[in-house]
């Protein structure tokens, strides 16, 4: 199996490309001095390397009602709980993010939910397999 390399002209085509994942290869080569179809290529061998995933797009959560954003270190209270907690996260799309972490804690999650109240709830249910501590966001920088 070929063993893929990135050179600096596919570096800055992954950057422009995670600045707006929606630019022609046509605009993305005019920003590094190739052709579209040059870019395509290098794009499609990046792709097929793993090194790119997916595509994505961002948007406006409080536009559609989710204006509670919270970080949530989970503290599980047995060492047979990570299963049913790992579980638990996939079955709840308000958590939009989660992290099996070291040092404090076991796992750390970001939650994005419409109100206090249904926070409130999804913290009940989190006490099933442990405790948490709660951190609010109070606005986003970047």
């Amino acid at each position: 199996m070929n063993q893929f390399t990135m050179d600096e002209v596919d570096l800055r085509i992954l950057e422009h490309l995670i600045e707006d994942s929606t630019r022609s290869f046509k605009e993305i080569g005019e920003l590094v001095h190739l052709t579209g179809q040059a870019v395509g290529a290098r794009v499609r061998k990046m792709e097929d390397a793993g090194v790119i995933e997916g595509y994505t797009l961002r948007w406006n959560p409080e536009r559609i009602g989710l204006s509670v954003q919270a970080f949530v270190t989970v503290f599980l209270k047995s060492p047979m709980a990570h299963q049913q907690f790992q579980s638990f996260v996939q079955q709840h799309k308000q958590v939009v993010e989660a992290h099996r972490v070291s040092g404090e804690g076991c796992y750390w999650m970001r939650v994005r939910i419409g109100s206090p109240q249904e926070l409130n709830e999804l913290l009940d249910k989190i006490l099933d397999y442990g405790n948490y501590k709660l951190s609010l966001s109070i606005g986003q920088m970047k």
